[in-house]
C-alpha cells in the first residue's frame, strides 16, 4: 500500500460546515500554511473514537500530513474567525491570529465539533505575529486539557500534536509544532463583542441566532431569546468557575476572548495547578497585579459577562434603557447564586449532607487555617478522606486537629453515615492533579530530550483522577519550597 494514500471514507471525517456559511465580515477563508517537515508527536487515540473517527490504519506519516494541515480532508472547509476582546481590561480587535478551523465534524452521536490546528500559519488576524506555536505550549495544552476533561470540567480537548520540522522564535529559538483542538465551538464573548462594532449591522443578530440555533435552539421561540443565551451562558459559566475553584486551578487569561458561549474551559497558555493554598495565588509572568488571581476568577467571570450583555443590548430590547434594566435585573444575582454555589460546592468537598448554620464558619475556618500553615489544597482534602498516601506533620497541628472534631461532628447531623460522606468527598475531590512540577519536568524531557515517557505516565494517572488504582504517592508530592516562585508563560 502507498504510504501517502489516505482512506478517507474509513477514517470517517463528517464534515457540516455551517460557521462558513456565515457573513463573510465573521471570518476570513484560508487554508494552513503547509510545514517543512510534519512529525506525528502524540496523538489521541480515545478521542479519535469518540467523536467517530477512526485512524487505526494511517501510519505515522500520514497522520503527521493530516494533522499538521498539509494533507486537509475532503469536506473541510478551513476559516480563520474574526473576534474582539477585553485582554487584562483594554478592548482591542483580535482573531484566530495563528489559529484555523478546518471543519465541522458530526459525530456518530449527531454531536458537532469544530476542529481547529493551533500554530498553523499567519492569517488576516496575527497582528504581525508568526502565526506560529511551540511544542512544549502545545503539549502543556494537550496535556491540561485532557486532565481537565478527566477532572470532569467542561473543556476543549487536544486530538494530536505535530512537530512541524520548522524553528519559531520566541525568547530563544524553539521547535515548533501544531496542535489539533476539539471545541463544541469557538463562538466566545469576544466574538459578540466584534459583531456588536461589526460595520455589518446585521452581523450581531446573524451570530446571535446561529449561536443559539447551534447550542442552545429550545430558546428560540421564547419570549426574550436574547436574555435567555445570557441566563445560560451566566449559568453555565458559574458552574464552570465553580469546577475551577474545587480543584484549584487557575486559568490566567480570562479575557473576554476566552470565555466560551459553550461554557468550555479554552485556551491553556500561562494555566496552572495551585499547591500551596493561598487565595491571592497568580502563576501567569504577564498577570502583573493579580487580576486573574485564584481567587478573582469569579468577580472577572461577571465582569465578563458584564460585556456579554452590552453585546446583546440591542437585541434584549429597542429601548436601550429597558435593555439595560432588564439585563443589569439578572446579573445582579450573579453575586448570591455565585456564593450559593460555592458553598454547596465546599459542602460536597467536605462529605456534609444537608445545611446547618455554622457551616459558612467551619469552612471558611479550614481555609483560614490551610492559608495561615501553608496547607497543600489538594492533600489536605485527600488527608480528610484517608487518602493521602505521604505522612506530612502538618496535620498534627493542634488548631487543625480541633478543627477536625467539629468537622467530624458536622457530618454526623442529618443521619448522615461516614461511608455516604466519604462517596460524595470522592466525587468533589482529586487525588491528584497536574502538578505544576510534574507538567515541567514531562514537558522538559519532550522538548530537550525528545522523551515522552512522563507524558505518557502524567496521563496515565491522571485519566483517573478521583478513583486511582496506581502508585500515586509521587504525584501527590507537593512541590520543594520556592514553588510559589513558579511562572507560566503565554508562549505567543
Amino acid at each position: 500500500m502507498n504510504d501517502s494514500f489516505i482512506n478517507e471514507k474509513k477514517i470517517g471525517w463528517r464534515f457540516n460546515n455551517t460557521y462558513s456559511k456565515l457573513t463573510t465580515s465573521l471570518f476570513s477563508k484560508l487554508n494552513p500554511t503547509p510545514v517543512k517537515d510534519p512529525e506525528i508527536v502524540i496523538f489521541n487515540q480515545s478521542l479519535s473514537g469518540e467523536i467517530g473517527l477512526n485512524f487505526s490504519d494511517v501510519s505515522s506519516k500520514n497522520l503527521a500530513l493530516i494533522f499538521s494541515g498539509n494533507s486537509l480532508p475532503q469536506g473541510s472547509n478551513a476559516i480563520a474567525q474574526a473576534y474582539a476582546g477585553h485582554q487584562f481590561g483594554h478592548f482591542t480587535m483580535l482573531g484566530d491570529g495563528r489559529a484555523i478551523i478546518i471543519g465541522e465534524h458530526i459525530s456518530k452521536k449527531n454531536e458537532r465539533f469544530d476542529i481547529q490546528f493551533k500554530g498553523s500559519g499567519r492569517t488576516p488576524y496575527s497582528r504581525g505575529a508568526d502565526g506560529r506555536a511551540a511544542l512544549g505550549p502545545m503539549l502543556r495544552e494537550y496535556l491540561i486539557s485532557e486532565s481537565m476533561h478527566h477532572l470532569r470540567i467542561p473543556t476543549t480537548r487536544s486530538l494530536a500534536v505535530v512537530k512541524t520540522g520548522e524553528e519559531v522564535i520566541r525568547e530563544t529559538t524553539l521547535e515548533g509544532a501544531i496542535l489539533t483542538r476539539v471545541a463544541k465551538s469557538h463562538i466566545r464573548v469576544g466574538t459578540f463583542q466584534y459583531a456588536l462594532i461589526s460595520k455589518n449591522k446585521n452581523d450581531l443578530k446573524t451570530l446571535f441566532d446561529y449561536t443559539v440555533n447551534r447550542h442552545y435552539p429550545h430558546i428560540q421561540n421564547l419570549k426574550s431569546p436574547a436574555i435567555e443565551l445570557l441566563k445560560i451562558v451566566l449559568d453555565k459559566q458559574i458552574k464552570l468557575i465553580l469546577n475551577w475553584m474545587r480543584v484549584g486551578f487557575i486559568h490566567g487569561v480570562m479575557n473576554t476572548d476566552n470565555m466560551t458561549i459553550s461554557g468550555e474551559t479554552i485556551d491553556y497558555g500561562p494555566c496552572a495547578f495551585m499547591d500551596t493554598y493561598d487565595p491571592k495565588t497568580v502563576f501567569s509572568s504577564i498577570d502583573h497585579h493579580g487580576r486573574y488571581a485564584y481567587n478573582n476568577q469569579p468577580n472577572i467571570a461577571r465582569w465578563n459577562l458584564e460585556r456579554f450583555a452590552e453585546s446583546l443590548l440591542p437585541l434584549i430590547n429597542e429601548d436601550k434603557k429597558k435593555a439595560i434594566e432588564m439585563a443589569s435585573e439578572l446579573l445582579k444575582n450573579f453575586e448570591e447564586e455565585y456564593k450559593k454555589n460555592w458553598f454547596d460546592m465546599m459542602r460536597e468537598k467536605l462529605g456534609l449532607i444537608g445545611k446547618d448554620s455554622n457551616d459558612e464558619k467551619l469552612v471558611l475556618d479550614l481555609l483560614t487555617w490551610m492559608h495561615e500553615n501553608r496547607a497543600d489544597y489538594t492533600n489536605t482534602f485527600c488527608f480528610l478522606m484517608n487518602k493521602l498516601k505521604n505522612k506530612d506533620q502538618i496535620y498534627a497541628n493542634q488548631q487543625f486537629l480541633n478543627w477536625k472534631k467539629r468537622w467530624e461532628s458536622r457530618r454526623k447531623l442529618f443521619n448522615n453515615l461516614p461511608e455516604k460522606s466519604i462517596k460524595i468527598m470522592k466525587k468533589a475531590n482529586p487525588l491528584v492533579i497536574p502538578r505544576n512540577y510534574k507538567v515541567e519536568e514531562a514537558l522538559t524531557a519532550s522538548t530537550k530530550n525528545n522523551d515522552l515517557t512522563k507524558i505518557d505516565e502524567l496521563l496515565k494517572i491522571l485519566k483517573n483522577p478521583y478513583e486511582n488504582d496506581h502508585e500515586i504517592s509521587s504525584y501527590q508530592q507537593p512541590p520543594e519550597p520556592g514553588a510559589e516562585k513558579y511562572k507560566t508563560f503565554c508562549g505567543t
